[in-house]
């Protein structure tokens, strides 16, 4: 091992490739002979298509071919549920029938030779509807609400209604978050080239082994006859987690006109048929002692789904193990809408969830006349009280402490509507985070080569949090090589399978298996040595054989050793290595591994016209062992944007009477800009958890968005003495008695 490359602040090994514009996102890879397709979209949010007038469009300069329903091949459509992939319901099955389920369903495509051809052919279509009224709006009462079929809805222990009944102390309040898209600046795309019987797909894909599965069993292929390529991706958060309809059609078009076809959604276009957040209801019921000790805890939350798909997510998970508590009853219910299927968002469902049930303490902790951070100590668990298990680790009080420090929150007068700049009014909120720290199956592939260097393969993805460079570190610090001897490749589904890059698993599970991977590699490389009759090592057992600094030597023996170099010259070819990790299920079964943190938010508010400015966010995690703190920092700060738009300004409205995003363009659908930046900070506790994996890392992509939004719900209330539970927060709030 090279005992000096993990943890080192080091920047990123594919920078110098970005910043000169080498690196090659999915529309970039242009095919000769490539033609251009562009989605027709439904203007009707429930009802079937009627009439299409397809004659003067098929007419039209350039266009190649036009396809609906009525000429589009019967796809295959085996089952397919790949782990992103809700449970139960089926996809959609895009361009089989007349049926339009939501606003936005692709409904044509048009395959043209430039795109201002397909664009110009697929804006003059005209499709006539049998529209009906669609439910969009899951606060109506005559939306049906059902239980998850895919189970863990409810969870109760003790008597959690009559706890908070006869507390003597209680909040009992309802919370709303609006529903939000990903919004990356990479639009989704592909490009689909076929020869054969098999398919390449250059695509924006967060879950390359997912998407080469579904593909395949859209069209009937051996899943080997599919391969998937994307070696950068230019931020996701989510949205790509799914094989979306469009990669269906592109690889359709392509078949249809047999050329490579090109299809770019536009920004437009991703409010409707790539995901979003869910919007959620929830009420939040708190019963407490006088001192603070919580004796019963209710959260129930209503999430949205499709009507031909269940989206689940963990809304109500966190409060079954956050706080020491002995009554607890959680509840999760589904509103069926006419709307796409949602999907999974930076910190899918916990930071909905936490925001309910952190404003909900917050409430509680003025009520009590209790400081935030010591309502939180008092109720501190001993260990996880829902699974009754002992927490693999956890640091969230050292993160309150570390980060109060940091901030600042002793200077904080506890007062509502207590502390001035000037004219402007100025609020501290806290809050915690917490993210499962989850691990997924992974392999990867280690080729060790003559001149002394290493590869690095796995079917990763990289969608700007630095894998590439945190895999590389791993990789050199088991093998002993410095970071320009290794190189990491990505990006294709020809490399050994790996889970999704999502849920904040890459690393702990992607790591493990290049670790498993390099320590293979070492073995059978010391074993080549071992039987090299010219070598020092010559005969030797294994157990006297030992790898240092990348060199094997004789157990103990202080003379250099032999370098990879070395071992690889007498037989000339390489070494190559698979690993594999997984989590050990006793160890799994043992405990509850979760990262936790601690956010800290000070606001500042005009009192005359009521606009909201995040001066500062401090936050703390206890995240296990960081592999690159410069990139773990970045996370966080990114996260923490991404929770300042979910508290102040990320909204999608969606007009009630067809489903239509009334906002789906960035002119109004706001998000943090630079302008809107304030001083961001990431603080690590050190934190040492030998269970979770052989790496000892806990997930952190997540979970700085987590608790930032209702750190900053808090700060809002502690400046003006109104309590906005919906959120985004908007300057009206602020306004109105």
């Amino acid at each position: 091992m090279n005992m000096n490359i993990i943890g080192k602040p080091l920047t990123r090994v594919d920078g110098r490739t970005k910043v000169a514009g080498k690196a090659r996102y999915a529309a970039d890879f242009n095919q000769p002979d490539q033609l251009y397709a562009v989605l027709v979209s439904a203007t009707v949010g429930l009802g079937r298509v009627r009439e299409i007038e397809t004659a003067e469009v098929e007419e039209m300069p350039g266009v190649v071919s036009l396809i609906t329903y009525r000429n589009a091949p019967k796809l295959t459509y085996l089952p397919h549920k790949g782990v992103i992939d809700p449970a139960v319901g089926e996809r959609l099955h895009v361009l089989q029938d007349d049926t339009v389920r939501f606003y936005g369903q692709p409904v044509a495509i048009v395959v043209a030779d430039s795109l201002d051809h397909a664009e110009h052919a697929a804006a003059a279509l005209r499709i006539r509807y049998d529209a009906q009224r669609p439910m969009v709006d899951h606060a109506d009462q005559q939306v049906a609400r059902i239980v998850p079929e895919a189970g863990g809805a409810d969870r109760s222990r003790g008597d959690a209604d009559a706890a908070v009944a006869e507390a003597a102390v209680k909040v009992d309040e309802y919370y709303d978050m609006a529903r939000e898209n990903h919004n990356p600046m990479e639009p989704h795309a592909t490009i689909a080239a076929w020869s054969g019987d098999r398919l390449t797909l250059w695509s924006k894909s967060q879950f390359l082994m997912n998407e080469q599965a579904e593909i395949a069993a859209v069209f009937g292929l051996p899943t080997e006859n599919v391969e998937v390529i994307c070696p950068f991706i230019g931020g996701a958060f989510g949205t790509s987690l799914r094989t979306w309809p469009h990669v269906t059609l592109s690889a359709l078009a392509a078949r249809h006109v047999q050329r490579p076809v090109k299809l770019v959604l536009t920004r437009k276009q991703m409010f409707f048929t790539t995901g979003h957040r869910p919007r959620s209801l929830q009420r939040v019921a708190l019963g407490a002692t006088p001192d603070g000790k919580l004796t019963g805890v209710v959260h129930e939350g209503t999430g949205e789904t499709s009507r031909y798909e269940q989206f689940t997510e963990a809304l109500t998970a966190v409060t079954d193990y956050l706080y020491s508590c002995p009554n607890v009853r959680t509840q999760y219910r589904l509103a069926q809408l006419d709307t796409g299927t949602p999907n999974h968002m930076r910190g899918p469902g916990e930071a909905s969830g936490i925001f309910a049930l952190e404003s909900a303490m917050d409430e509680l902790s003025y009520k009590l006349g209790i400081d935030p951070i010591e309502l939180r100590r008092r109720n501190e668990p001993q260990i996880d009280e829902a699974e009754g298990k002992p927490f693999s680790s956890r640091s969230l009080m050292r993160c309150y402490e570390l980060g109060a420090e940091r901030f600042g929150w002793a200077r904080r007068s506890p007062e509502p509507h207590s502390m001035r700049d000037g004219r402007l009014l100025i609020g501290m909120g806290a809050a915690t985070a917490t993210y499962p720290a989850f691990h997924a199956p992974s392999s990867a592939r280690v080729r060790l080569l003559a001149d002394g260097t290493a590869e690095i393969e796995a079917a990763a993805s990289d969608m700007g949090p630095g894998t590439y460079t945190s895999m590389t570190q791993v990789a050199a610090e088991y093998l002993g090589l410095q970071l320009e001897q290794v190189r990491f490749r990505l990006g294709t589904t020809d490399y050994p399978p790996t889970p999704s890059h999502g849920g904040s698993w890459t690393m702990a599970s992607v790591g493990s298996a290049i670790r498993a991977a390099c320590l293979e590699a070492q073995s059978q490389a010391a074993q080549r040595a071992i039987a090299d009759q010219n070598s020092p090592v010559f005969g030797v057992s294994r157990e006297g054989v030992e790898w240092t600094e990348g060199r094997l030597r004789r157990r103990g023996d202080t003379l250099p050793g032999l370098s990879y170099r070395d071992i690889l010259a007498s037989a000339g070819n390489p070494i190559e290595a698979d690993g594999f990790a997984r989590r050990d299920p006793e160890i799994a079964e043992k405990y509850s591994m979760h990262s936790f943190g601690a956010v800290f938010a000070e606001v500042a508010i005009d009192p005359d016209v009521g606009t909201i400015r995040v001066r500062r966010v401090v936050g703390a995690y206890g995240i296990g062992r960081v592999v690159n703190p410069l990139l773990a920092k970045s996370q966080c700060t990114g996260g923490m944007i991404g929770g300042m738009g979910m508290a102040l300004m990320e909204r999608t409205v969606l007009d009630a009477r067809d489903g239509r995003p009334v906002n789906a363009h960035m002119a109004d659908y706001l998000m943090p800009v630079n302008l809107d930046m304030p001083e961001l900070e990431a603080l690590f506790v050190d934190e040492v958890d030998p269970h979770v994996n052989p790496l000892g890392v806990k997930g952190l992509g997540e979970i700085a968005l987590v608790g930032t939004a209702p750190a900053i719900a808090n700060a809002v209330f502690h400046a003006t003495g109104k309590r906005v539970r919906k959120l985004p927060i908007q300057i009206e709030n602020m306004l109105t008695a």
